[in-house]
């Protein structure tokens, strides 16, 4: 149920993209009608009604997953408290200015949000994030934690800098791709990487563990 909540926002935005970038006239008076009092305006036109209706429904279903957490007495974490501010402000301004631009800066500021607090939790009060979180199931050398936190630091904000780098060298519906099935195929990719690096280095009564 978390991973499906965690993920909801993403695949809510790149459906309603591809939708009405299906059809973007029927998307244009849609969003004229029922959206057309938040847009600067009052008008969306066919270029930019893909990305203001996904954008609009990212942040509805942001809010959502940040209710339903609450309601269920969950505690929302740090990253998903960015992740809301991020996309009210900046899914604001996409929506309110006809532009785009706004919304494809939320992934990166996502990322180095993510890079910068796993760095300052380590070097300014000496708690290693990674190590807090899987240090329960796993029995490894500081040294080995200290490396693992720096490898997400640097992998965080190389992700942030690659979104940045489709969003402006490519088409917005290329964008919408690669924020999918891009980054979630990169996270997977580096997760398995650092599997096999801890492999390495768990203690032999440890190691070959299902």
């Amino acid at each position: 149920m978390k991973l499906l909540l965690d993920f909801l926002p993403l695949i809510l935005f790149f459906v309603a993209f591809k939708g009405a970038e299906g059809h973007p006239d029927a998307a244009a008076a849609f969003a004229t009608e029922h959206f057309g009092f938040l847009v600067q305006g009052g008008i969306v036109g066919p270029q930019e009604a893909p990305v203001l209706l996904a954008t609009v429904v990212v942040m509805v279903a942001t809010l959502a997953q940040a209710a339903i957490l609450k309601a269920r007495g969950k505690k929302i974490d740090l990253m998903l408290w960015i992740s809301l501010a991020l996309v009210v402000v900046l899914g604001g301004a996409t929506v309110w200015f006809h532009n785009e631009t706004f919304i494809k800066w939320k992934p990166t500021g996502l990322h180095w949000a993510m890079a910068l607090t796993l760095w300052i939790s380590q070097a300014w009060f000496g708690k290693n994030l990674i190590q807090a979180m899987l240090g329960a199931e796993l029995r490894l050398p500081d040294a080995v934690w200290l490396r693992l936190n720096r490898a997400w630091v640097l992998f965080f904000a190389a992700m942030g800098v690659a979104n940045l780098y489709v969003a402006y060298h490519f088409t917005t519906s290329a964008w919408a791709n690669f924020k999918v099935f891009g980054v979630t195929g990169l996270i997977v990719l580096f997760t398995l990487a650092q599997g096999l690096y801890l492999g390495k280095h768990l203690p032999p009564e440890e190691d070959g563990k299902p």
